[in-house]
């Protein structure tokens, strides 16, 4: 994969495509983003003592099936020190509902039948919303706790912009916002509200950016 996607000298930032030593780091903080994730706790039984532990591995496996199809995960560093990582989903070869068998076994065995069995109804309810035909899926974005509030989620979208402009094919990138702040912040960035999704009992945003004329 490529390199660098943007660069501040100024002020040392910089994104680009995950290595394989980047995945632990990275799950690390997916697993601080959506720890409180109003989905994940329904889907992980957050009651249960061993949620942290069923969410971890979930994330874990998650990593590990898009590096294994090839998906772009983007890590945003400061200087050395990685403060933002966001996973997509390409439209042509997309890690969908149906991921290969190792990937659920390896779910099953980590966060329960059940739990599994949630995570991929809850992919093809949003998948199903989706006013597109081909698209990118924004599955996971983060910034590190120390490191929000300073414009690094803007960075990081900006290098998802990246990604969308390589694949001529793609209509826009979708993504399914749980808690007001994000729906706010992905408002923010032109993603149009295009309607309430309920997963579970619970109801989130799902949001589009669409490719721009000057794109296609």
């Amino acid at each position: 994969m490529s390199s660098a996607v943007i660069d501040e000298a100024s002020v040392d930032i910089k994104a680009a495509y995950l290595s394989a030593e980047d995945l632990k780091l990275a799950a690390s903080l997916l697993y601080q983003a959506y720890h409180d994730d109003p989905v994940f706790l329904e889907i992980f039984s957050s009651e249960k003592s061993d949620y942290e532990q069923r969410l971890r591995a979930s994330i874990r496996e998650e990593l590990n099936a898009f590096w294994q199809a090839k998906q772009p995960m983007i890590g945003l560093y400061l200087g050395e020190t990685m403060v933002g990582v966001a996973c997509l989903n390409n439209p042509e070869e997309g890690v969908t509902s149906e991921r290969f068998w190792h990937w659920r076994l390896k779910m099953l065995l980590g966060a329960g039948y059940f739990s599994t069995k949630q995570m991929i109804e809850k992919e093809k309810v949003v998948l199903a919303a989706v006013p597109l035909k081909k698209f990118h899926m924004l599955s996971f974005i983060a910034i590190h706790p120390l490191h929000q509030h300073h414009g690094f989620g803007h960075y990081l979208m900006a290098a998802v912009n990246t990604i969308l402009t390589e694949h001529k094919d793609s209509e826009g990138v979708a993504v399914y916002a749980t808690s007001k702040k994000y729906k706010e912040f992905f408002n923010d960035v032109n993603y149009q509200f295009i309607k309430e999704v309920e997963v579970g009992n619970v109801s989130g945003s799902l949001m589009v950016y669409y490719r721009d004329e000057e794109q296609s």
